[in-house]
């Protein structure tokens, strides 16, 4: 059966991720995976007017990059699936007005990146579609000004908020072969421990990346053991330390297996709190270097587990909690002979 235990999907046919594109702003390609991104720019605004078109921007890079390497138009993709942090979707949605690709849009808050891979792949594998692109962009300055407060009004943060990413990751996805195919995706529940502070996402993600995982390793009837790394999308400096214990407490030990892409995407002294998060977080680290690290056979399995806080602006006015909820997707390095 495709579906697999409870909640994971495994796939009947070989899915394929045929190429990659990523776009990051000017902090992103700073940090220690800057040589790593397609395209790099100099200031945050990536020439453009304001920053939602600046996201938007990135976006459309991601996607132009992504289908330049596969040496293929966007005539030839059948489906469009996409997600950002703004309301509505209005980046993805202008994306798909300019480039005129059937869009099912999409939110997961930050854990999109892995909630668009997993249904294109199952749209793929169920022959609705033959060759997709999943994408997703977001922006520090965005994301500041619709969630908290703009970066101009000065506001102090604590030290367990994190840095938003400006960038954006696109891939594309068939059942044509390439190196890298991906294999299952839990598809995960939303969870809530009822944290309450917006300045503390990992705390609040943390215990919907361990429900994820362990949902997995049940369906799949496999370990930590069995995966070269387990990443999460952007727990963070705060996050990540609870996974892990969450983990143990259930007698995995994570300890040498795991690592988040808010703490790979930057330095430690680059000024950003507890580390990155945002929609493009797990999105650029994955398809900007993890994917490349399969490919060169530096990798062979890896599970990415993208999380998202599904909060609004208006229901913490309102001292609602913070529901959470985090998505996985395997892939796996195509060996000789496969």
């Amino acid at each position: 059966m495709k579906l697999t235990g409870k909640q994971t999907w495994v796939f009947e046919n070989n899915i394929y991720i045929n190429s990659t594109g990523t776009a990051v702003g000017p902090k992103e390609a700073l940090g220690p995976l800057g040589d790593k991104f397609d395209i790099c720019h100099e200031d945050l605004h990536c020439g453009e007017d304001n920053w939602e078109l600046a996201e938007r921007r990135l976006m459309e890079e991601s996607i132009d990059v992504c289908l330049r390497k596969a040496n293929i138009s966007k005539e030839n993709i059948d489906l469009f699936l996409a997600g950002d942090l703004l309301n509505q979707n209005v980046t993805a949605n202008y994306a798909a007005r300019q480039n005129q690709i059937p869009l099912l849009c999409m939110f997961g808050a930050c854990a999109t990146s892995m909630e668009t891979l997993a249904v294109g792949s199952a749209l793929v594998d169920g022959g609705f579609a033959n060759r997709i692109l999943a994408s997703t962009s977001s922006h520090n300055a965005t994301a500041e000004r619709q969630f908290r407060y703009p970066t101009e009004y000065g506001g102090q943060k604590p030290d367990t908020a994190q840095f938003t990413i400006t960038g954006a990751g696109t891939a594309l996805v068939s059942k044509e072969p390439s190196p890298v195919k991906i294999t299952a995706a839990t598809i995960g529940r939303v969870v809530d421990l009822g944290v309450t502070n917006p300045f503390d996402m990992g705390s609040a993600m943390a215990p919907a990346a361990a429900d994820t995982i362990l949902q997995h390793f049940k369906d799949m009837n496999c370990k930590e053991d069995d995966y070269d790394l387990i990443v999460t999308g952007d727990l963070s400096g705060i996050g990540s330390p609870i996974l892990k214990e969450l983990m143990k407490d259930e007698g995995y030990d994570l300890t040498t297996r795991h690592n988040d892409c808010g703490l790979m995407i930057y330095r430690a002294d680059q000024d950003v709190f507890a580390g990155g998060s945002g929609c493009a977080c797990s999105a650029v680290v994955t398809y900007g270097y993890l994917v490349n690290e399969l490919i060169r056979g530096n990798l062979n399995k890896i599970f990415i587990v993208a999380t998202g806080a599904l909060l609004s602006p208006i229901m913490i006015q309102q001292k609602e909690s913070i529901p959470t909820i985090a998505h996985g997707v395997v892939m796996e390095r195509v060996q000789d002979g496969e």
